[in-house]
């Protein structure tokens, strides 16, 4: 770590952060063309005899997309595989909520697709804020993913003469994305599952369910090992390796309300973090446009609406306020504002989500939301009531497709909106509002998606690597299959070829360190013994991290929301109630782990949000913006990956950045209209 830097920082944010030396990703050859570079880097990567896989151990965390598809593929390789999640079952991994579909380049539809367009669109997509390397080889192997899943028994839909099927998605224009109806994500991860249960019948995959990772164990500089506690008995134990895989999830639950399950937690990153990964870009994190308003103070979870809705569905308010309270279907078509048709006549509905969901905002800001009036604090602090929501309008397609087509297409979708709000989408406009859903933010990894610390590999949405500033529809799926099933099984070889000295002893004092650190943790948070539930506190930092992090972010708000969150980290360490013992389920002690990294992540995350005074992808400052309220970057001064490093509790973190280099594709200022 280098010494405090206060030369190149702007004036006050030394307060704030140190500035330590430039990182570099140096596994990708970028003297070779773009599409060779993936081929160059398998081929010169080491390779371990499969003899001697049988002989080597690997740690992979989460069961999702990523996780699953690692575990499955490394353990079909002949590694031994220490599978671990905290549900009950693999198949109950976040990855089964995804609904819409996942991308690939195969052209299907004859509408001039390609690799070299799914690779430009991502980019784009993510405001030039992504890795290009990394991106073109996620283009490169989309197809191999349909195959795969295919292979795997995916009931992708299909046209009438067998054909797999696609639709449009947000921010392209050509059909990539492959679907099942309304539920892609349980579909694909039913197929992982099935891939990994072969492994573990095989005995190459040890499946751990109700465990969760509380700690990294790492030695002379190497991740050797983890950490877990039994959800279910409390027992606390260390499992070492000869490397560990992290593929864990996000972190949009930082903010309490999002579409998020409510067990995503930060818990396995964050402390990755703590003990020497850097985390990258944690202010960029992604506001779904497509999801059922909140409709109460006491509400705990959003709903996703899947955005394929948006390929039928056109997105309206009311061009005057006075007609918000009424009912939709007695407006006449003179009246309403199709703003996104309006505004971005060339993609219409299916603008990327970052700009669908400002548009959104913008619409409720002047008065011409719709839906019930909600409570919320205003930038003055005082308490207000706005109406927080869109209308979604399927009566031209139902006219053109008539009722039946509609719901071959979406009728899962529809059933789950009208249980929710009892209302019928069939005969009234859906009402969405934008939500927090995915986080492009995660541990800095390299191309061979390696983090800072030599061993800890990091995979899909727990890494930063594939999707810059914001996050295309459809494309997390896409990465999580692809660095599960092709990325790390042909880099991990690398390292593990010459580092494989096998298991550690329970009494190495890495080993030691890393338990007693987490009971000392898990001990501290019994003994508060305070007065303020768990879930107050959670819901107190999504408050702050939604109003002065969220949608829109100004300097002043930041630095409010850091004060903030710092004195609220300080409250809960003096007045957090966690009832029970370790040694039992107990739920509450999970959750206040969980809360009490948050409290960390969302100060670092507030203070990457102030360092990058510019407007990117979901990142918005409201002093970085084009006269037409569009996000404007600075590519001049942040074209840049922004790694932190952890220096100790209570220090100041420490940036490091990673200069962004596009040889590939030109530099331009996004467009959609």
């Amino acid at each position: 770590m280098t010494e405090n830097n206060v030369a190149g920082l702007p004036a006050g944010d030394e307060k704030y952060y140190t500035l330590g030396a430039e990182v570099h990703d140096t596994k990708a050859n970028t003297d070779v063309p773009i599409e060779k570079i993936w081929p160059d880097r398998q081929f010169n990567a080491k390779l371990v005899n499969p003899a001697n896989r049988r002989k080597m151990t690997v740690i992979v965390v989460g069961t999702g997309l990523a996780g699953g598809a690692a575990a499955a593929s490394l353990g079909e390789a002949g590694y031994h595989v220490e599978n671990f999640c905290y549900q009950d079952s693999p198949r109950r991994a976040h990855s089964i909520a995804a609904q819409g579909g996942i991308n690939a380049a195969k052209d299907y539809k004859n509408d001039n697709d390609s690799v070299y367009r799914l690779f430009y669109d991502t980019v784009k997509g993510g405001d030039y804020r992504a890795r290009e390397t990394n991106v073109y080889r996620l283009a490169d192997v989309s197809s191999n993913i349909i195959d795969q899943c295919v292979a795997v028994g995916v009931p992708f839909a299909r046209e009438y003469g067998g054909l797999l099927d696609n639709r449009s998605f947000g921010g392209v224009q050509v059909q990539r994305t492959f679907y099942a109806k309304g539920q892609t994500g349980q579909q694909l991860l039913i197929g992982v599952y099935q891939s990994l249960s072969r492994q573990v019948a095989a005995g190459t995959v040890h499946m751990h369910s109700r465990h969760e990772m509380l700690e990294l164990i790492v030695k002379d500089g190497h991740a050797r090992g983890i950490v877990t506690r039994d959800m279910v008995t409390g027992k606390i134990e260390s499992w070492t390796a000869d490397a560990v895989v992290i593929a864990s999830g996000g972190y949009g639950n930082v903010f309490f309300l999002s579409t998020n399950a409510m067990g995503c937690n930060t818990t396995a990153t964050w402390r990755a973090h703590r003990k020497g990964a850097y985390f990258a870009n944690p202010c960029y994190t992604q506001i779904h446009p497509t999801c059922i308003p909140v409709h109460g103070e006491n509400q705990s979870k959003l709903t996703l609406m899947s955005e394929s809705l948006r390929n039928d569905g056109r997105i309206w308010v009311p061009k005057r306020a006075e007609d918000a309270d009424k009912d939709p279907r007695q407006i006449p078509e003179a009246d309403r504002d199709y703003y996104l048709e309006r505004i971005y006549p060339s993609f219409g509905n299916l603008v990327p989500r970052d700009i669908a969901s400002r548009q959104a905002k913008n619409m409720c800001d002047e008065g011409r939301g719709v839906g019930p009036a909600i409570k919320e604090i205003g930038p003055d602090g005082k308490e207000r009531m706005v109406r927080r929501g869109v209308y979604l309008d399927f009566s031209d397609a139902i006219e053109r497709l008539g009722k039946r087509g509609v719901a071959a297409k979406y009728g899962n979708l529809f059933d789950m909106y009208k249980q929710i709000t009892a209302e019928d989408p069939y005969e009234t406009p859906m009402r969405i509002y934008p939500a927090v859903h995915y986080t492009m933010g995660g541990l800095w990894v390299d191309y061979d998606l390696e983090s800072s610390i030599p061993g800890l590999y990091v995979a899909g949405e727990a890494n930063f690597s594939d999707h810059g500033a914001n996050r295309l529809g459809a494309s997390a799926l896409m990465q999580g299959l692809s660095d599960g099933y092709f990325v790390l099984p042909n880099t991990m070889n690398d390292y593990l070829a010459g580092n494989h000295e096998g298991k550690l002893p329970d009494d190495d004092p890495a080993v030691v360190e890393a338990v007693a650190s987490v009971k000392d943790r898990v001990n501290k948070l019994l003994a508060v013994k305070g007065e303020r539930t768990v879930d107050s506190f959670h819901k107190e930092l999504g408050q702050i991290m939604w109003e002065y992090c969220g949608m829109a972010r100004s300097e002043e708000g930041l630095k409010t929301a850091i004060d903030k969150i710092r004195v609220l980290r300080d409250e809960f360490w003096k007045n957090v109630k966690v009832t029970g013992v370790n040694e039992d389920l107990n739920q509450t002690l999970e959750r206040a782990g969980r809360v009490a990294d948050f409290l960390e992540l969302g100060e670092l995350m507030c203070i990457d949000a102030m360092h990058r005074r510019e407007s990117c992808g979901g990142h918005f400052r409201v002093e970085s913006q084009t006269p037409e309220g569009e996000a404007l970057r600075d590519d001049k001064d942040f074209l840049y990956v922004a790694a932190w490093e952890f220096t100790g509790d209570g220090q100041k973190p420490e940036l490091h950045k990673e200069p962004l280099v596009y040889k590939a594709i030109e530099l331009k200022q996004r467009s959609y209209k």
